[in-house]
């Protein structure tokens, strides 16, 4: 195996932060590129972790922190606008059966608490990589930022996200994002809001989602996906969500009212819908949404990235050379991480982003009539993941 050296991974986020984890719990030297100068721009939002993405949490050596942040989502159901329930949740069942819990974690929190580890120094805000160069016959690649600054990398991790620069220049022929016909609306409650006793939840209407999921402390996070036209900004985005879902069930009410208005985020969704030929170039790998950004329908983007991030490290711990680590990497993520993708729009199709009202009957019969365990297979099929072990050892061999 080849000794461990000097790695630059570009973006602070989910992905960067775990990629840099992996690498450093095996040896590597690690410089985290950042362009935002401080907090990322989703950052005041949630996430909910399946069990595959805390499974590779605790690979990383995050896991206790996150758990002990983060609230386990035990309860919950998908709904119709009414309030009918279409399918439970048994977030036990699911925990028994991965062995870890589903977590509900505000994003910043998360952020804080893999940027917590990392040594002084390794994490660089508010510096735009504009070029990596990496010719073959030179020793090292070599990553330039846009204040003259320039770092050595034996390994450049690009999770640089969906727009990723550096994945428009080293596939220029693969297509850029494309819109999949939904835009998402989401926030953190000033205030712990009474939901219910719904861990999280999810209810569809024609064309329209609104989902929750609660917090440790009480508050809680909303999203609500739409379809579309590209681009449409309402000029008061709570406003005209209070008004879209005034007539939906509680606590969805509850949850607008105890938004702030500065608080919502809205963002299109995009997607690599073209899955890309490659993973890795050169001494380059793509990880997270540089290389399979997906839809949310199935709440597996981060989990994924933390995947990637971890599959990298044990990947770069064991191999011979750089090349050969991110040909491993490549095989292994590739074909799954595309697959979920896949899975992420087929779900979108048939659930959210459904509109016509015979094809919503149907779907929401069909959901009735499905038994529980059928449902709890299906998510056995996405979230059942076991990571490589990251041996700090190998550092040493």
């Amino acid at each position: 195996m080849m000794r461990p050296g000097r790695a630059v991974v570009i973006g602070g986020g989910i992905g960067g932060l775990a990629a840099a984890l992996g690498l450093l719990r095996t040896g590597w030297r690690v410089t985290v590129v950042e362009r935002a100068p401080d907090a990322l721009a989703d950052a005041g939002a949630g996430i909910s972790l399946a069990a595959n993405g805390i499974h590779a949490l605790d690979a990383l050596g995050a896991g206790p922190a996150v758990r002990a942040a983060a609230r386990r989502q035990l309860t919950g159901a998908t709904r119709t606008p009414g309030g009918r329930v279409l399918a439970r949740m048994d977030g036990h069942a699911l925990e028994r059966a991965l062995g870890a819990p589903i977590l509900g974690i505000p994003r910043a929190t998360l952020h804080r608490l893999l940027r917590a580890p990392l040594p002084p120094g390794a994490l660089v805000n508010g510096a735009e990589v504009t070029a990596v160069d990496d010719d073959p016959d030179a020793p090292h690649a070599r990553v330039r930022t846009a204040d003259g600054r320039a770092y050595d990398a034996d390994l450049v991790v690009a999770a640089d996200g969906i727009n990723s620069r550096v994945r428009a220049r080293l596939l220029p022929d693969a297509p850029g994002p494309a819109y999949s016909g939904s835009t998402v609306l989401r926030a953190i409650t000033e205030r712990p809001v009474d939901v219910g006793g719904a861990d999280f939840q999810l209810t569809w209407g024609r064309g329209a989602e609104f989902g929750h999921i609660l917090f440790a402390d009480g508050r809680a996070e909303w999203h609500a996906v739409l379809n579309a036209p590209k681009g449409v900004r309402p000029r008061d985005p709570l406003d005209a969500l209070r008004r879209r879902f005034a007539d939906w069930h509680d606590p969805i009410p509850a949850l607008l009212a105890a938004t702030a208005p500065g608080a919502v985020l809205h963002h299109d969704i995009n997607e690599l819908a073209t899955p890309l030929p490659t993973y890795a170039v050169g001494r380059v790998a793509l990880l997270g949404d540089a290389a399979h950004a997906m839809t949310p329908h199935l709440g597996q983007g981060a989990c994924q990235a933390l995947e990637d991030a971890v599959t990298l490290a044990a990947a770069a711990a064991e191999a011979p050379d750089v090349r050969t680590a991110l040909a491993r990497y490549d095989a292994e993520r590739r074909p799954r991480s595309q697959a979920v993708a896949l899975a992420a729009r087929r779900a979108g199709r048939m659930g959210q982003q459904l509109a016509h009202p015979a094809a919503v009957a149907v779907r929401n019969a069909a959901m009735r009539l499905t038994p529980s365990g059928a449902t709890i297979r299906t998510i056995l099929r996405h979230a059942s993941w076991t990571p490589p072990e990251l041996r700090p050892e190998l550092a040493n061999s």
